[in-house]
C-alpha cells in the first residue's frame, strides 16, 4: 500500500537526486545499493527506515534532511492541530527570550509578573507531561510559560533572578524536545540557544552540560553528526573535574554518560559500527557507577541503566545489527524507566529491529503498544510511520487490524 505519489519520501529523493544531477544507478552506486532498489524507492515500493540511509542521501543530494522526511506531520487526529496551533506563539516567546538574555535594550514585559512559586509549578507541569510523551499538552503549556519568564528576566535582580535563569533553562530545553519530535528543527535549535544563554549567565558546569546534550539533540534531528559529536566531546571536557576524584557528582556523571549516548547514535547513523558501541559501553559503565536505581528525571535526560538499553536497540538497528542492540544491555526492564517518553522511543526501536530479523507481527505488536502508551508521539514519529508503510506494503495477515489502524491512524492514506 504505497502512499500518494505526491507525499512519499521516495518522491523527494527523486527531486533531491535530480536536483543533484545524479542518476538512480550513481546515488545506488553511493549507497552501495542496486538500481532496482532505489527505483523501488522513489516509486514508493520500497521504505526508507533507517536515519544512516536517509542521511547518506541528504548529504550527498546536498538537501535538508527534515525536508526529506517530510515533517512536519500535521496529523488531525491525537491533538496533532491543537500541537501545531502553539508554534507561531512559542516561535515569538523564544525569539524575545533571545533578545532578552542578550540584554537588548528597550525591552518590557508583556504581562503581570507571575510568583516564582506559581512558574516552579508550571515548570513541573511541563516536565511531567514531557516525561508523558504528550506533545500536544507540552506544547499548549510553553508559549505563556516562556513569556511568564521572559518577564520575570526583565524586573527580577539578584538571588531570584538565577532561580528564574534555571526555569527558563528548563523550559527552553523542554521546548527543543517537543519542537523536534514536531517536526519544527530550526525552532528547536533556537530553544536550544535560548536554553545555552540562560546557562552561559548561571555559570553551573552540570546545568551547561544538560544544555550541551539538548543541543546535541537539535543537532540530531538535523543530521549534523560531526557537529553533534564536537559539541558533546567539548562538554565531555568541561564535565572532567566534577567526574573524578573525591569531588565526583552523580549528576556529572550521569550527564557524562547522557552526552556519551548522544554520540552512539551520532556514530551509529553515521555507520560507524566500532564508535557507536564504544560510545554505549561508556554510557553504560556510567550507568552501572551509578547503580540500578538511578534515573535521572531532574536533567530531563532519565539516564540510566534502561535508557542506555533504549539508546542502544536504536543504534542496533541503524547499523544494521538489530541483535546486538537489543541484547547490549542484560537484565534491565525498560518497562521500569520512569518515562513514557523513553519507554516509548524503546518501543519504536523495538519493532523496528524486529521488522529487520523478520519478525513483522512482533513488530506490529510492539508498534500498537507504543500508540497506546503515547499515541501522537508514535504516529508523528518518522521512523514508526516508515515502518509502518513497509509493513503496509508487505501486508502482516495476523496483525491486519491492528495494522490498519496504524495507518490510519498515521494518515498514510488520503
Amino acid at each position: 500500500m504505497p502512499l500518494p505519489s505526491d507525499e512519499h519520501i521516495g518522491t523527494r529523493v527523486r527531486i533531491a537526486r535530480n536536483a543533484a544531477g545524479l542518476t538512480q544507478v550513481e546515488l545506488a552506486d553511493f549507497l552501495d545499493r542496486t538500481d532496482s532498489w532505489m527505483a523501488n524507492v522513489e516509486a514508493g515500493r520500497q521504505s526508507l527506515d533507517r536515519y544512516s540511509v536517509i542521511t547518506e542521501i541528504a548529504d550527498r543530494c546536498d538537501v535538508d534532511v527534515v525536508w526529506l522526511l517530510g515533517q512536519p506531520y500535521r496529523l488531525q487526529r491525537s491533538g496533532g492541530n491543537l500541537a501545531h496551533a502553539h508554534i507561531p506563539a512559542l516561535r515569538m516567546g523564544l525569539r524575545r527570550s533571545g533578545l532578552i538574555l542578550s540584554g537588548h535594550p528597550g525591552l518590557s514585559p508583556q504581562g503581570p509578573q507571575m510568583h516564582l512559586a506559581t512558574m516552579r509549578a508550571r515548570s513541573r507541569k511541563a516536565n511531567v507531561a514531557r516525561q508523558a510523551a504528550d506533545l500536544p499538552k507540552v506544547a499548549t503549556l510553553l508559549p505563556n510559560m516562556i513569556e511568564d519568564l521572559n518577564t520575570a528576566l526583565l524586573v527580577t535582580q539578584g538571588r531570584a533572578r538565577e532561580s528564574v535563569l534555571r526555569l527558563m533553562v528548563d523550559a527552553a530545553r523542554t521546548a527543543r524536545m517537543a519542537l523536534n519530535q514536531l517536526g519544527y528543527p530550526d525552532l528547536a535549535w533556537i530553544a536550544a540557544e535560548v536554553a545555552a544563554g540562560a546557562a552561559a549567565q548561571l555559570g553551573d558546569p552540570v546545568v551547561k552540560g544538560t544544555v550541551a546534550w539538548d543541543r546535541c539533540g537539535a543537532l540530531l534531528h538535523q543530521a549534523s553528526l560531526r557537529e553533534t559529536v564536537a559539541v558533546a566531546d567539548a562538554a565531555l571536557q568541561d564535565l572532567e573535574p566534577y567526574v573524578t576524584g573525591r569531588g565526583a557528582s552523580d549528576k556529572a556523571v550521569s550527564i557524562r554518560g547522557a552526552l556519551h549516548l548522544r554520540c552512539a547514535i551520532a556514530h551509529a547513523r553515521g555507520n560507524q559500527k566500532a564508535d557507536a558501541w564504544s560510545r554505549i559501553d561508556a554510557a553504560l559503565e556510567d550507568a552501572d557507577r551509578l547503580g540500578p536505581e538511578w534515573y535521572d528525571l531532574d536533567a530531563h535526560t532519565v539516564f540510566g541503566r534502561g535508557t542506555v538499553a533504549v539508546h542502544a536497540a536504536e543504534a542496533g538497528v541503524e547499523v544494521d545489527q538489530p541483535d546486538k542492540g537489543l541484547k547490549k544491555v542484560p537484565s534491565v526492564d525498560v518497562g521500569q524507566v520512569p518515562s513514557r517518553e523513553r519507554r516509548t522511543h524503546y518501543a519504536i526501536d523495538e519493532a523496528r529491529a524486529l521488522h529487520r530479523m523478520g519478525k513483522d507481527a512482533s513488530a506490529v505488536v510492539k508498534l500498537k503498544a507504543a500508540a497506546t502508551e503515547a499515541a501522537y508521539y508514535t504516529y508523528a514519529d518518522p521512523m514508526a510511520r516508515a515502518l509502518v508503510s513497509d509493513l503496509a506494503r508487505v501486508g502482516v495477515p495476523s496483525q491486519a487490524g491492528a495494522l490498519s489502524g496504524l495507518i490510519r491512524h498515521m494518515e498514510l492514506v488520503s
